[in-house]
């Protein structure tokens, strides 16, 4: 494993900014200092760019077993890292779903044959597997996912008892996924009475509704302060369920915390009129008034983590009549662009956005060693030219599906390096072929 020094980085990190060298040694940080003076086999002159820890991405779907003609592990962790990403938490509606220990061993077998990024699995769980989810190993799982609305497959859980079970029996984190299905089929009952099959997107968030959202999340958040559950609510959509949440205690000791993902802070409604079937993701977007109350609360630390929920489908999938079209797009490679335009918008400061796609989901997960430029932690590390135009096309879209609902934006920043675990494994748009991914491990 080659050492490397970066020389004269502003280094992002923990609330501030500074001008700092790096040197990396056998994969960890060993030193962070003015004028270091180390024999090096790399050495990068990192002047003008900025270093931010690598990303930690808690939602992702990856797609692999089952569903490789979408995407796999190998194609969407090199996305990963060329966005910035350096760690990915991967869901478990793949096919099968990973709905037991075997099961889930099987997609780890398969990231450490194939992953270019760090990684972990959530079990999942359904109406009937409580003694397999209850087996999850804390250390070295990062959490158990249950769909509180049939977003994707046969994952619903809608058994009272068997969320009762979960939520006062699981021995780690319990990241949902909160929609009510009850509202959302009668909903879309109600507009294919009144417009057939004739449906378009700007009603999808018509059918999956603010009020489906806050049913499900506000039962979520109440389960989980009846058994002091570890909650974890995914891809908030709505201004309503912000309230949910509370910024009184540090991260570390939230016992519920709030993920926030790119396309709900980016699109709102306006956009399916342009966008169509390619923003539309579950839960739905919504309105710009929902945008920014998100977008606040993630400033004043309501929501706690900034995530992708990548999720891709085929360009012919997604090119279907609105009712046929699944939800969910691409996102891993753009994230961080994305919020470093926010920033030069005024929006958001750097330091916040380590915080809210580092720093935060190493702590919300209890993650080993990563998420933070410290001395002794896995070298995970992203330089950026925040003043490099990148224009996304689907000539330089690395996921498998070819596409992102950012076609045709220009970023005023490009990620120029990513290091993996002390290993330089993206730079100036050339992934290194090999396999530097390693499991994340958890301090439980």
């Amino acid at each position: 494993m080659a050492s490397i020094l970066i020389k004269s980085a502003t280094i992002v990190n923990e609330g501030k900014q500074v001008v700092a060298d790096v040197f990396v040694k056998n994969g960890i940080i060993e030193q962070i200092g003015k004028s270091l003076e180390h024999h090096a086999d790399q050495e990068i002159n990192a002047e003008g760019l900025h270093l931010f820890p690598g990303c930690i991405d808690d939602q992702v779907h990856f797609r692999e077993p089952g569903l490789t003609h979408k995407a796999d592990i190998f194609t969407e962790s090199r996305a990963a890292i060329a966005g910035g990403i350096t760690s990915f938490m991967e869901m478990p509606n793949t096919i099968p779903n990973a709905l037991t220990q075997e099961l889930l061993a099987d997609k780890y077998a398969i990231a450490a044959r194939t992953s270019a990024a760090n990684y972990s699995f959530f079990m999942g769980a359904g109406n009937d597997n409580l003694d397999e989810v209850l087996k999850t190993d804390p250390n070295n799982v990062c959490g158990i996912k249950v769909f509180m609305g049939s977003s994707t497959g046969n994952m619903l859980v809608d058994n009272e008892k068997t969320l009762e079970g979960i939520f006062s029996q699981a021995p780690i984190l319990v990241a949902t996924h909160c929609e009510d299905e009850a509202t959302i089929r009668a909903n879309a009952e109600r507009f294919r009475v009144q417009y057939g099959d004739d449906l378009s997107p700007e009603m999808h968030p018509m059918i999956r509704t603010a009020e489906a959202c806050y049913i499900s999340s506000s039962f979520a958040v109440g389960l989980a302060k009846k058994y002091d559950t570890r909650l974890h609510i995914l891809h908030i959509s709505t201004a309503i369920e912000t309230a949910l949440f509370d910024n009184t205690l540090p991260l570390n000791k939230k016992r519920i915390t709030a993920e926030a993902c790119i396309h709900h802070l980016w699109f709102s409604d306006a956009d399916y009129e342009k966008k169509g079937n390619w923003i539309k993701w579950n839960p739905a977007i919504k309105t710009a008034a929902d945008r920014e109350a998100i977008f606040q609360a993630v400033l004043d630390d309501r929501i706690d983590i900034i995530a992708t929920d990548h999720a891709p489908h085929t360009i012919e999938e997604k090119s279907q009549p609105f009712s046929k079209a699944p939800s969910g797009g691409p996102l891993v490679q753009h994230a961080l662009i994305a919020m470093i335009e926010f920033y030069k918008r005024g929006k958001i400061s750097l330091e916040k956005i380590a915080e809210k796609m580092a720093h935060s989901p190493a702590i919300c997960f209890q993650v080993d060693k990563r998420g933070f430029i410290r001395e002794g932690y896995w070298a995970d590390l992203v330089l950026v030219n925040l003043n490099k135009p990148y224009v996304v096309s689907r000539k330089n879209v690395l996921a498998k599906c070819g596409w992102s609902p950012f076609e045709g934006e220009v970023f005023g920043s490009t990620v120029i390096s990513t290091i993996i675990s002390g290993n330089l494994v993206y730079e100036d748009g050339i992934i290194k072929d090999g396999i530097f991914g390693k499991r994340l491990a958890f301090n439980r």
